[in-house]
């Protein structure tokens, strides 16, 4: 059962398409991330299906309604990137003042312990520091117990601990049965995170599927072993030249793996510490959103893909 529907969306502001023909549904009890460069249309597609704007053409229901009426956002809850609170207010006091306007609101007790707010009941919410402030502002979306979360780059301004205390949070709250969606530039977050990961670039949904298929789009297999010194003069692959070293670990980026390994093998060469693993979400994200990629000028499955850093 869906929560929301997009249907061949497109929206644009002036000159710019922000979303092009855009299809997709976000399902009952799914934990899904959403990734995308700045300007990919992220942040646009949440404010749609929350009733904030309307499409330019093409349909999007929210429990089954257009989701700028009132009755279809009861059981939604949302984070956009900037948040407001009343400065004076005490983070309890603000806890409270939006609970009361649910039938079935969280127990506010409950609630901050869930996000280690508990020491900052009393505190003044301008007195917060910012990462203080995201951790009370996702807070605020579930006290609610909606049916559907959309939390727009959440752990923004977080350091390491509070961001794992809010993806713990995050985790308890789905665990209820409910939809989750989280837009984030920390991929490590929608890998810890997401179940289903979307991909969005220019506008377009470049991929939508399980956290395992889509890193498995990157055909990359990353081989680290332990060999004796002078013993590559023995393998016949020509990957090993393109190895890197650190001592005597070397890793080879192939796109067969089984391949390189029968290579030790057959050459009789002592080796330990074999390690084989596939892409990680950085590598698929970033095949899949370089310039050329849609067209079908990716770089090939075994070559080093550069970091997000050096990308962004």
């Amino acid at each position: 059962m869906s929560v929301a529907t997009l249907e061949h969306v497109t929206r644009t502001f002036e000159s710019v398409t922000a979303l092009d023909d855009v299809t997709l549904t976000l399902g009952e009890g799914e934990l899904i991330g959403m990734l995308g460069p700045n300007g990919a249309g992220k942040s646009t597609l949440l404010s749609l299906v929350a009733g904030l704007r309307k499409p330019t053409a093409g349909t999007v229901r929210l429990f089954g309604r257009d989701p700028r009426h009132a009755a279809a956002r009861a059981t939604l809850g949302t984070t956009p990137q900037e948040t407001g609170l009343p400065p004076t207010l005490r983070v309890a006091e603000v806890v409270d003042f939006v609970a009361g306007h649910y039938p079935d609101p969280l127990p506010t007790a409950q609630l901050l312990e869930m996000f280690d707010l508990t020491p900052l009941a009393r505190r003044q919410t301008g007195g917060l520091s910012g990462g203080q402030k995201r951790r009370l502002a996702v807070a605020l979306a579930i006290v609610g117990r909606p049916r559907l979360v959309l939390l727009d780059e959440p752990t923004t301004g977080l350091d390491v601990d509070a961001r794992r205390v809010l993806w713990d949070a995050v985790r308890a709250y789905h665990a209820s049965g409910s939809t989750v969606v989280v837009t984030s530039h920390y991929l490590e977050e929608i890998e810890a995170l997401a179940q289903r990961v979307v991909v969005i670039d220019e506008g377009h949904v470049l991929a939508d599927d399980s956290l395992a298929a889509i890193v498995a789009r990157v055909g990359a297999r990353h081989v680290r072993v332990t060999l004796p010194e002078g013993t590559t003069a023995q393998l016949t692959s020509p990957e090993w030249a393109g190895a890197t070293w650190a001592g005597s670990g070397a890793q080879v980026v192939t796109a067969d793996s089984d391949a390189l390994v029968r290579d030790l093998v057959r050459a009789g060469v002592e080796f330990h510490d074999l390690q084989v693993r596939g892409a990680t979400l950085e590598e698929a994200f970033l095949a899949m959103t370089k310039p050329g990629a849609a067209s079908g000028t990716d770089t090939p499955a075994g070559a080093p893909v550069p970091s997000l850093l050096e990308q962004r």
